[in-house]
């Protein structure tokens, strides 16, 4: 390796270690301060560097919360592939451990919710949400194939995620109950739907189909 390769390694793993630093400083304010009221400034001051210099790595708010969101989905993605390669995910499982991490991790569950609702994403932010999305939503193929889909599994993919993060969305702050009672009813719901696509999937050419 020559010096100049080692020189633009090192500067490369630099800017990674310090996007790393402005992505965990606004994770960090993800859990004491309102998601819409964070700006950028804040973020600065969190990670100890100005504000003028996170947008060398992060063009807009919006690009640094992807980034936020996107790794943190991967890390989710990774524990569900690790569990399929044991051979040990079945529907409820994943189902269960999907709804718990959103309602257990609040910056996961903001952003997630800020994404799929905002209706002026740019293109780019979009396109790369939608390529780890996709991946995911891989995975949720393979463990409805194991149980026995068939046909446009992807369709029941789609209907299986919208389903459970419609769950924790609307039970994971319902009023008038502890955190482990609304915990418990979500587990219900869950396991209700896992057991609905579990037993109910029709089989291939009787219904639609999703990209």
């Amino acid at each position: 390796m020559t010096d100049k390769s080692t020189f633009m390694r090192m500067r490369e793993d630099e800017r990674e270690i310090r996007k790393t630093l402005i992505i965990n400083a606004a994770m960090t304010l993800f859990e004491r301060m309102p998601f819409q009221d964070i700006g950028m400034r804040d973020i600065a001051a969190e990670a100890g560097v100005s504000a003028a210099s996170i947008y060398r790595y992060f063009p807009s708010r919006d690009d640094l919360f992807a980034e936020a969101l996107i790794r943190d989905i991967i890390i989710v993605e990774q524990r569900f592939e690790k569990r399929m390669e044991d051979q040990t995910a079945s529907i409820d499982e994943l189902a269960v451990e999907f709804v718990d991490y959103l309602f257990d991790n609040e910056q996961t569950y903001q952003m997630m919710t800020y994404f799929m609702t905002k209706v002026d994403i740019e293109v780019h932010i979009l396109n790369r949400f939608s390529t780890v999305a996709r991946y995911f939503l891989d995975l949720l193929d393979q463990v409805l194939a194991r149980e026995g889909a068939d046909g446009t599994i992807r369709f029941y993919s789609h209907a299986l995620f919208a389903a459970l993060a419609g769950v924790v969305m609307t039970f994971r702050n319902f009023p008038g109950h502890s955190k482990e009672e609304r915990r418990k009813h979500i587990h219900r719901l869950a396991l209700l739907i896992a057991s609905v696509f579990r037993n109910g999937m029709p089989q291939a050419g009787e219904t639609g189909r999703a990209s």
